[in-house]
């Protein structure tokens, strides 16, 4: 006979394995007659706690987990340094963990993170997530995870993130007010709803100045660099080519400045362009490039604190909230 184990009494039961759990643990938060039910069908199936497993439960790994689609980005980079300054100061140490924007490594990650490695998990969806059940589990084995950057909506806990709806609208209106009416957006994902917001910015801003919304100058990117380089070489080799573009991030800018040196498009002479972007060099590059500047390393420290707030009222469940920092718009030359 198969080992009994919470997982498969919650199946039998239709109920969560935290609340199966917690039942075991006589927890105030269960109903009587739940406990009762839990109790019973422990004893039927002859269940005895894994004394491993809960000793991980009980006894704090002083571990977090940081879940990150990539680090090639400038911002990544500066949200760890946040997150690690709020995690020595708590006597924490960081894992930290890379999806490549991919859903399988994240849900791995995930399934791995179950096993009492780590007290808290903070993460950046990755560009490929649509399907979010993976997450669900953390809950279940009463893991907090707080959300930064890149977050899930339906998942209720603390988010933090930045203004993308307004900044999307700030970039598209410094274009237009630089001249620009030809606009073109470049997509990062259309599974994450920064992306989303940016673009509705974007959308907005032209509709309130008037300018006429082109389709195809929206240019949905992906994770691979040789399609979105050849996307947006097409895009700037049409006849009706666009005087500005607006990147969600800064890997699609930089691309395009390559294109344009490929193409021997002058910017900002031909077109501008202004990017979400945390590149320290952003002031070096030929020309220097205009950015939406996000609070990187606050990101990183707000989130980190809202964990470790939650570890000290023994939360495995955060309140909903969102706490939205500012970022500020830098012009460089590029959009000149």
């Amino acid at each position: 006979m198969d080992q009994v184990t919470l997982k498969s009494l919650a199946k039998e039961l239709n109920l969560a394995i935290s609340t199966v759990s917690r039942a075991l643990s006589d927890s105030y938060e269960i109903s009587a007659e739940t406990k009762e039910k839990v109790h019973s069908l422990a004893k039927k199936l002859n269940y005895h706690p894994n004394p491993y497993a809960r000793s991980l439960r009980k006894r704090s790994s002083f571990t977090i987990a940081v879940i990150l689609p990539e680090i090639a980005n400038n911002f990544f980079s500066l949200v760890i340094n946040g997150i690690e300054e709020i995690a020595q100061a708590n006597g924490y140490h960081v894992l930290i963990y890379l999806t490549h924007e991919s859903q399988e490594k994240e849900a791995a990650f995930i399934r791995h993170l179950t096993n009492g490695r780590v007290d808290g998990v903070l993460m950046s969806l990755s560009g490929e997530t649509e399907d979010i059940s993976h997450l669900h589990t953390l809950k279940e084995y009463n893991i907090p995870i707080v959300f930064f950057d890149r977050i899930c909506e339906s998942i209720h806990t603390v988010k933090v993130t930045t203004n993308d709806y307004e900044s999307g609208y700030q970039a598209t209106q410094h274009l237009i007010e630089k001249g620009c009416t030809a606009i073109s957006y470049l997509s990062s994902s259309k599974n994450l709803s920064i992306d989303q917001k940016r673009m509705q910015g974007y959308l907005d801003a032209l509709k309130d100045h008037d300018i006429a919304f082109r389709e195809e100058f929206i240019v949905f990117c992906s994770n691979d660099a040789e399609l979105n380089y050849n996307k947006i070489k097409s895009l700037l080799s049409a006849a009706e080519a666009p005087d500005g573009i607006f990147a969600s991030v800064e890997l699609l800018a930089i691309l395009c400045y390559e294109v344009c040196k490929e193409l021997k498009i002058g910017i900002p002479g031909q077109v501008k362009i202004i990017s979400f972007s945390n590149l320290r060099t952003a002031s070096l590059l030929n020309p220097s490039l205009s950015t939406i500047t996000q609070p990187a390393f606050e990101i990183g420290k707000q989130a980190a604190a809202a964990l470790f707030g939650a570890f000290r009222k023994n939360e495995t469940a955060l309140k909903d909230e969102k706490i939205v920092l500012i970022s500020e718009l830098i012009e460089r030359d590029s959009t000149k």
